[in-house]
């Protein structure tokens, strides 16, 4: 099971979602609370956000899905698959359907 870049063939692995599925790459869990207080190494605050790194091709056509790559969303991590694929395996398949918002910003911001 190969998990990095192709070692000596100088390949690159990537990884495409199928069916109605994105590729999050997670933000990282908080170490520090909004009022300023550090938590100890091993608590942190778990983050449910994250960039759209790769969408399907069913999704990419699909009208009802306002999103696209790069934008940054809000998701339900419950049937989200990691990908060993990264040492920090921040990168996740996610359904479609997981997905709670879409951040934007305002006209004018």
């Amino acid at each position: 099971m190969a998990n990095k870049a192709q070692q000596g063939t100088g390949k690159l692995e990537t990884v495409e979602p199928i069916g109605k599925r994105v590729l999050i790459r997670k933000d990282e869990d908080k170490k520090i609370t909004k009022v300023g207080i550090h938590l100890p190494d091993k608590m942190e605050i778990p983050t449910l956000t994250g960039r759209i790194v790769a969408i399907s091709a069913q999704i990419a056509r699909d009208e009802d899905y306002p999103v696209k790559q790069y934008d940054r969303v809000l998701f339900n991590p419950r049937n989200g698959i990691p990908v060993d694929f990264e040492g920090d395996n921040r990168l996740f398949v996610v359904p479609i359907d997981d997905l709670v918002a879409v951040f934007r910003r305002g006209e004018g911001a």
